[in-house]
């Protein structure tokens, strides 16, 4: 009993501190004043635990996005379409863009924290890596792309956390047309790479 307690205790405990975080980046104006005692005093933990939990505050970041993420990562790996592996490929690209371009403006001031996080590439961070090889196995199902690897990092580019701040931020671009603009460019980009019909399919 008295390790059920704790487990729903730690439970508890994470759940409140991926909240207080997820407000307070919100909130913020800059993702970068946000500190771990900012998150700690928010949450009603010790600063000890957070590092505990999470390590340091890039973990903590990226422990939030990924609890963010995961219902879409689920309809990726195993859902029916627009997303779904089924999917056919043309489909599946513009599905792919969209729901990553969707999931930044519902998320902009997470996204924008975890790609400003850390010395690193941001181009080996997980969640780009994992965005980037799914784009380029389903561009890689369609007739006559060259090199999936390059387009699906030159299509991801338009779908950057800064780039989406950018356009909502500072030239109050609204979502509706965000979203038209990159489809628009998406069919733009595969019928001359792809060198087939709307569903990537080609005689």
């Amino acid at each position: 009993m008295v390790q059920r307690k704790e487990r729903a205790d730690a439970l508890r405990n994470r759940q409140a501190v991926l909240a207080a975080a997820d407000g307070l980046f919100a909130r913020s104006p800059s993702p970068r004043s946000v500190s771990m005692d900012d998150v700690a005093a928010a949450a009603g933990v010790g600063k000890g635990t957070l590092f505990r939990r999470f390590g340091d505050r890039t973990g903590l970041i990226r422990a939030l996005y990924e609890a963010r993420i995961q219902p879409l990562r689920d309809a990726v790996e195993s859902g029916p379409p627009p997303l779904g592996p089924s999917t056919q490929p043309h489909d599946r690209v513009e599905g792919l863009l969209d729901a990553a371009l969707g999931f930044k403006l519902d998320n902009r001031h997470l996204a924008l924290a975890l790609e400003e996080v850390g010395s690193g590439s941001p181009y080996q961070a997980a969640h780009y890596t994992w965005w980037h090889r799914t784009l380029q196995e389903t561009l890689e199902r369609i007739p006559s792309v060259a090199d999936g690897e390059f387009i699906a990092h030159a299509l991801l580019a338009a779908t950057r956390a800064d780039l989406v701040e950018h356009l909502a931020g500072q030239e109050h671009m609204t979502a509706e047309r965000m979203r038209s603009e990159l489809a628009a460019y998406v069919s733009r980009v595969l019928p001359s790479v792809g060198g087939s019909g709307k569903n990537g399919e080609s005689g």
